[in-house]
């Protein structure tokens, strides 16, 4: 009777295939063991530190701040050279439009001397293009009438201007087709660094973020403690002030303080104004810096809906009627430097070495600013960031 099960699957036994198997499995055992030395072999990218991620992501913000003012920079520069060219535009055309009335009279006063039968040179001078040519023969000259000779010497001015116009035009071309390129840069480059610092964000762990924020809340405390400390010196200076005021019999000149905090008396000067006025306008533009708070800091902006650092003390101090430049650069050239001991509500403080960052003291150590991309206008210490200097803008 025959069997139904399958017949088993034979095991090579003999010697050959013995040796066969044995050397599949010895070289599959070789490659792995390479394969493990290799990986152990190649060099591992060292793990960064969470201070060295914040250092880092600091630092590409500040750049991104030196970009923002470049930035600021060109623009306010590629406005005025528009202006310009706009203006030499309309001049040229101006200009060219008074050169061919002089032409066109130059033209009646030739067709009037063919139909009366003049001189023909004279004819030849009048319809010449460039009656220079002509107009140095002084016989030729004598010729005409005062009239004609001025018809003469209006053309050749206007004709002068209009190419000087077109000459200067075509400069102020060249500088804004310049500055333009310079603003395209400045914005990529800061374009660049934020997407630096978002990509080095994104890449901590829930645990490294709670140990970034950490470390934030330390720099805060830390930033705080300094400013309470300035305060405390400031209201210590200013008491001892009103009661030497008040031993000698000296009017309070006013505390300069009108947004409510301490804010230091004197001061190395005061602008153009005495404590009283400089506190009042003071008052304006702080006044406006706080009905922006929560706003935006958007790189490059000037308001109404969002800032940059040096887009907002500019908008607040214009509140007050004071005209302030437009990049950090040039306002911490304004006015008069102040110590930070002295400083007053209203002075303007800028901070790193490179004058990238700049905010409005509010008094006690505080300042109004907006801060960096990701925040929004707010008060902080000015001690938060290293401060280069200070000064008083009115």
């Amino acid at each position: 009777m025959a069997s139904h099960r399958k017949p088993r699957t034979r095991i090579l036994t003999s010697p050959g295939s013995r040796r066969t198997a044995a050397g599949l499995t010895t070289a599959a055992l070789a490659s792995v063991t390479l394969l493990s030395q290799t990986a152990e072999a190649a060099p591992s990218r060292p793990q960064q530190s969470i201070e060295e991620v914040k250092q880092k992501v600091d630092d590409l913000y500040r750049q991104a701040e030196v970009a923002t003012q470049k930035y600021n920079a060109a623009k306010e520069q590629a406005d005025e050279q528009r202006g310009t060219v706009d203006r030499l535009l309309d001049d040229t055309a101006r200009r060219t439009q008074k050169m061919n009335d002089a032409r066109r009279q130059l033209g009646t006063y030739a067709a009037a001397q063919y139909r009366s039968g003049g001189i023909s040179p004279t004819v030849q001078l009048l319809l010449a293009r460039n009656p220079q040519q002509f107009a140095d023969r002084s016989h030729l000259m004598g010729q005409l009438t005062g009239a004609q000779k001025k018809a003469v010497s209006d053309y050749q001015e206007q004709q002068a201007k209009a190419v000087r116009q077109r000459a200067e035009a075509s400069r102020s071309l060249e500088r804004l087709t310049e500055t333009q390129a310079s603003l395209k840069e400045s914005k990529k480059n800061v374009q660049a660094k934020l997407a630096e610092a978002r990509q080095l964000l994104s890449r901590l762990t829930a645990q490294e973020k709670a140990r970034l924020a950490e470390l934030e809340r330390k720099k805060e405390a830390e930033a705080k403690r300094k400013a309470e400390e300035l305060a405390r010196k400031q209201a210590e200076k200013e008491r001892k002030e009103r009661e030497d005021r008040k031993q000698h019999g000296t009017p309070d000149p006013g505390t300069g303080t009108p947004d409510g905090g301490s804010g230091g008396s004197g001061g190395s000067g005061g602008g153009t104004s005495d404590d009283g006025s400089y506190a009042t306008k003071a008052a304006k533009a702080l006044a406006f810096a706080r009905a922006q708070m929560g706003k935006p800091y958007v790189w490059g902006a000037t308001g109404p809906n969002s800032y940059d650092c040096s887009g907002l003390t500019q908008a607040a101090w214009k509140a007050a009627g004071v005209s302030l430049p437009r990049t950090t650069w040039d306002q911490v050239k304004t006015g008069d430097r102040v110590a930070t001991k002295d400083l007053k509500p209203g002075d303007l403080v800028f901070f790193y070495n490179d004058i990238s960052h700049v905010g409005m003291y509010i008094g006690d150590g505080k300042m109004i600013h907006a801060p960096k991309p990701g925040a929004s206008v707010r008060v902080e210490s000015i001690y938060y960031m290293p401060i280069y200097g200070s000064v008083r803008p009115a």
